[in-house]
């Protein structure tokens, strides 16, 4: 916590309760997403995590495979995404316990809580994962953000992925430059509303500038 404020970063936040919900559609399917204050995006679904739901289901098909939705807030990306994709075996992680407990319920109320495991931790859980999908905590700052991109690189199959989305005035460019560091191809795979998905892939462990 800092200032005195919650954030959504937080591992307990302090701001009292203030329960509410926002419903989304993909490939038509409708959702309903509980959530509270001390969370990321309370009010409604913001267009970042929006765009990053529909670049994965364009570069996801339905194949077994383990995917991580790091930072999942309210479970909106692990839900969505293990209800669309089916095969897929999904595990959402967070540092916040409020938001956990909230991507309990909203897991229960899409009927995938048989299929998802939910990790409380600060950091990218063991993988190894076939795909990681993550909108970041940018106001973390930039020691956060790019220790989570190391620990994805660390715990991702060689033939996986990392999908990511960030707003471009918070800095698409240098995330994509520092993603380099640690993986061999990182290419802008969709754009809309000022933000960016970038494509993370393939080992970048070797390559100069690489951090331990």
């Amino acid at each position: 916590m800092k200032g005195g404020q919650s954030h959504y970063f937080d591992k307990n936040p302090a701001a009292p309760h203030d329960y509410g919900s926002f419903e989304v559609e993909w490939e038509d399917r409708r959702f309903v997403f509980q959530s509270d204050s001390g969370v990321f995006s309370r009010r409604r679904l913001d267009p970042g995590t929006d765009l990053l739901v529909k670049t994965a289901l364009k570069e996801l098909k339905d194949q077994p495979g383990h995917l991580l939705d790091l930072g999942t807030g309210v479970g909106v990306m692990a839900i969505a995404l293990a209800s669309l994709r089916p095969s897929l075996y999904v595990t959402a992680s967070d540092i916040n316990r409020r938001a956990l407990d909230l991507t309990r319920v909203n897991a229960r109320a899409a009927g995938v809580d048989h299929r998802l495991t939910l990790v409380e931790m600060d950091g990218v859980p063991r993988g190894p994962f076939d795909c990681i999908v993550t909108n970041p905590p940018i106001r973390a700052g930039k020691d956060v953000l790019y220790r989570l991109f190391r620990q994805a690189a660390d715990n991702l199959n060689p033939d996986g992925c990392v999908l990511l989305v960030i707003r471009v005035k918070q800095g698409a460019a240098s995330a994509a430059r520092e993603l380099e560091r640690s993986f061999a191809r990182v290419l802008t795979v969709a754009r809309g509303k000022g933000y960016h998905v970038l494509k993370a892939s393939g080992s970048g462990q070797g390559r100069e500038g690489r951090d331990s």
